[in-house]
Formats: C-alpha cells, structure tokens, sequence
C-alpha cells in the first residue's frame, strides 16, 4: 500500500509540526496562567495519555489503525477549538479550558501513537520493512525539519503583536495575537482529518490474536515487552532520555526570556533548530547502519547531559547555543527507537508495543513535570535555579539503564 507512506508523512507533519511550540509556555502564561499551573497542565497531559495509550494501541491491533488515526484528527480539531475560542478575562474559566484542552490533546496524542507507525510500516513489502523503514524515517525527518522551520518562523512572528504590526503595519492587540499560532494550528487540524479519511488498512492480524479480548492482548504484550531484554531496554533507553529532553522543550521559550533573548527571535531560534534535522537523517542512518546499538545511545547519553549542564548556566545570549544538543539527541533518539524496535516487533502487536513505549515516555513525563513543580515550590519559583537540578537527575536515571542493559542483554549469563 504504497500511498500510505505519503498520507502517513502528510499527517505526522501536520499533528506535530504546530505554530504554537516556539512559544508554548509564554502562551499559556500570557493567557493568565502560573508557572507551577503550566507544569500541573503537562502532568495531566501525560496522565491522559498515560490512561489511554495502551488500550488505543491494542484497539489499533484488533479493529485497525486508520479509525484510531481519523480519531486523533477529530480530537486535535476540538483541542484547538478550545483555546481558539475561550474569551480571557476569567482566570478560572481559562484555567479548566486548558485542562480539557490538555486532556483532549492526551487523547489525540494517544490515538494517533503507534497506530499511525504501525500502519506505515506494515504498508511496506514484509520482506523489504527492515531495510526501507530507515529511508521513510529519513524522509520523514527531513520533511518534518522543514516544517518545522516554517511552523516556528510564522509561528513566532505572528505571536509578537509588536513585530507583527510593524512588519505589516497593522494594529493587532496583543490579546488578539497571541491567538494566530493557535488559529494556524487549528486549520493543520483542519486539513489533516481528510487526510486520516484517505489512508488504507492493511492487513496483518491473525485469528489468534483477534480472538483475544482488549485487556488479554494488552497483558500478552506486557508480558512479552518484559520477557524480551533487548525491548524492554529500547524503551527503557527512550524514557530516560526523553524525560527531561522533552521537560525542557515544552518550557524553552520561558528559557530563552531568562537568558534576555527577544520574543520575536523565539521562531528564529526553534527555526535554526528545525533546520539541523535537515541533515540529522543521513547521519542517523549511517549511524544504524555502521555502529552499534550502544554506541549509538552512547552518543545520546553525552548530547544530553551536557545540555542540561549547559543550560543550568544560563549564559546570556550564547545560552541558547546549547539547546542545539537537545536538538541532536532528540532526534536521534526518535529515529534510534524506532529504527530497533519496529524490527524486534512482529506486526500483529506492533502497534500495542509502540503504546507501551508511549506510556513509559508520558508516565515519565507527567511524574517529572510534578516534580518539576515541586522542585519550583521549593526554590521560590526560581527559574534559574531549578535548572541546575536536571543534570544530576539524568545521571540518577541513566545508572540503572546502563545496569540493565549490561546484565539482562549484553551479559544474560551473569
């Protein structure tokens, strides 16, 4: 089903690439919102990805990939709805606006999880998936990159009121503009779902696993996730280095006022960065293809923990070079993960499996986004400080991974 793999870029560009990232916590903040609320909103995110992705991936399995992934368009058309549309002014209202816009977007987020992968690889040649999944994440990679680039760029400028009037010489509120990147997003949403309607199903299950209740087939996978070292230590490996990777993307923009950078260069700066994953496929891929697995997340391991070392310094200005090594290990990582383990899955659970690692990443996720909002509370809502405590956390995190992988699959004698 070769024109699944089009539709299949076509739709990750469009739910992921949204015009609101390069000033995510700056908008929820100038909606009326508090620091500590935009962690508690993550947490619950996380949580309602956490409560729905393992039984969106197993439905995926069972009744197909492509209802689940028209399903997430539907939802992220309501989330954006939301926040599009709230009128500001009433702090508690916008408040529980963008919990249910948080527990919508878990939705989404989790139906779309594995069950967009898992149709896109299986719509490859059976004998040929190995060798020509690479290429389609490098294709991905590279077209996700550039659009990104324009998500960032439009994103950012349309936020700044400022900068917005004096470039088209117009004379927007800020209340107004702050509004346009979630409006741009709304009509990705928009165009995404015609694009859900038109992939195919292709088919892989088998009787066995169909005859399977929900929850059977949720506890067979489980089982199976555990009992295999090298998988369990491929989502492991994603937890770890996601967590805090991914705690400091979604507050980046409050960063970048800490180190005194100008709102209007927020979408500049996620540009330039977008615009490296450009040329991260062809290393990736030669990375898979030459190294070797630890090697590879090795490499990861040292991208990140410099650049939380980096940020906690908070160096005026020149801080900002160190977010391109979360850029680097953020996508290498994702190619990493799902480069190994589409090809230790076999396709009747693939989705399912992919759920679980969605799961680990988000419980990861929302357990640290609380305790990042208690570690605020304990520093006084120090920004700054707060940033010196990542480091020292991942090195926590990654010692039992290291432990893991060396006794149950480089060493399974011992």
């Amino acid at each position: 089903m070769p024109r699944n793999i089009p539709l299949f870029i076509a739709f990750r560009l469009l739910f992921n690439a949204r015009f609101y990232y390069p000033i995510f916590a700056v908008l929820q903040l100038d909606y009326g919102l508090t620091m500590a609320q935009f962690a508690i909103l993550n947490a619950i995110w996380a949580v309602s990805i956490v409560l729905l992705e393992v039984p969106s991936g197993a439905l995926a399995d069972k009744l197909g990939r492509r209802p689940m992934i028209i399903i997430a368009a539907v939802l992220m058309i309501l989330e954006m709805s939301l926040i599009a549309f709230v009128p500001f002014g009433n702090a508690n209202l916008i408040f529980w606006v963008w919990v249910l816009n948080r527990i919508l977007s878990g939705a989404a987020e989790a139906s779309a999880s594995g069950a967009d992968e898992a149709l896109a690889y299986d719509s490859l040649p059976e004998g040929e998936r190995e060798a020509q999944w690479p290429k389609v994440l490098a294709r991905l990679m590279t077209l996700s990159s550039c659009a990104f680039v324009v998500a960032m760029l439009i994103g950012g400028a349309v936020y700044d009121h400022s900068f917005l009037n004096n470039l088209l010489g117009t004379n927007f509120a800020k209340e107004t503009a702050i509004r346009f990147p979630i409006y741009l997003t709304l009509i990705s949403a928009l165009i995404a779902l015609p694009i859900s309607l038109l992939m195919k199903e292709p088919v892989t299950q088998s009787e066995d696993l169909a005859s399977d209740s929900l929850w059977t087939s949720i506890h067979k996978t489980g089982g199976w996730i555990i009992g295999t070292p090298i998988v369990f230590a491929l989502i492991l490996a994603a937890l770890v280095h996601d967590t805090l990777v991914r705690l400091f993307l979604t507050m980046n923009s409050e960063y970048y006022r800490l180190i005194d950078l100008p709102e209007s260069s927020f979408g500049i700066i996620g540009a330039s960065f977008a615009a490296m994953g450009i040329l991260m496929p062809r290393l990736a891929r030669r990375m898979v293809e030459k190294g070797r697995l630890a090697t590879n997340y090795l490499w990861i391991s040292v991208f990140t923990f410099l650049g939380l070392l980096g940020i906690a310094q908070a160096w005026q200005y020149y801080g900002v070079l160190v977010v391109v090594l979360f850029s680097a290990s953020f996508g290498l990582l994702n190619f990493f993960s799902s480069h190994y383990l589409n090809a230790k899955v076999d396709s009747r659970q693939r989705a399912t499996v992919l759920s679980f690692k969605g799961l680990a990443l988000n419980i990861g996720f929302g357990m640290t986004s609380l305790l990042f909002a208690a570690l605020l509370k304990g520093v006084d809502n120090d920004f700054k400080a707060s940033l010196a405590w990542l480091a020292p956390s991942f090195l926590v995190m990654l010692l039992p991974l290291i432990l893991f992988y060396w006794i149950k699959v480089r060493r399974p004698s011992v």
